[in-house]
């Protein structure tokens, strides 16, 4: 029962993410969003410690007191926030690093995405939000501040505009990113 149901869900959140990348023109992000999710020492450890309404690796973390899995996730998928961090050569310590504008999409898809899968039927637009803020201050300093400030408007947008007006303005970030990048 766990294996097919975090399969399952592993897919649903997969699908919904495609989606909206799809939506902001991050077709290739879409299509390899989280694949790092059906390797064994992922797929397996999620299979285990399923529980259908937020992360598994939570529950690892809870009883190994770290998340193998977690460490596995962010070191492979660039829209978490904390695969940017690096050492920085004049302060000698590892830092964050601000988020290129399509993992920061990437990443607000993923959290809305999430929302919705775990919330199911008590999801709303201020779900992310509300999430996110509750988190934030646990992870002061490893997020990048200019990272953090566009994804709190992003998320504040989101809760106060919803969907449509959310995506309208990663839509234009994204776009605005690729014209950067050719010039």
């Amino acid at each position: 029962m766990p294996f097919r149901a975090h399969l399952h869900t592993v897919n649903r959140h997969r699908r919904l993410v495609r989606h909206y990348c799809f939506k902001l023109g991050l077709v290739w992000q879409g299509l390899t969003h989280d694949l790092s999710k059906y390797s064994p020492t992922e797929f397996w450890t999620g299979a285990r410690y399923y529980q259908g309404n937020r992360s598994p690796n939570a529950a690892e973390r809870e009883d190994k007191g770290y998340s193998e899995a977690w460490m596995h996730h962010k070191g492979r998928n660039r829209h978490h926030f904390e695969y940017w961090s690096d050492y920085n050569p004049r302060t000698k310590q590892v830092e964050p690093v601000e988020m290129p504008v399509r993992f920061l999409a990437e990443m607000f898809c993923d959290r809305v995405a999430a929302s919705k899968i775990y919330m199911k039927d008590a999801y709303d637009q201020t779900c992310p939000l509300a999430y996110f803020q509750k988190s934030t201050s646990r992870k002061r300093g490893l997020l990048h501040a200019n990272t953090e400030r566009e994804l709190m408007r992003l998320l504040t947008l989101l809760a106060e505009q919803g969907e449509d007006a959310a995506f309208a303005e990663l839509r234009r970030m994204v776009a605005e990113d690729r014209k950067n990048e050719k010039e």
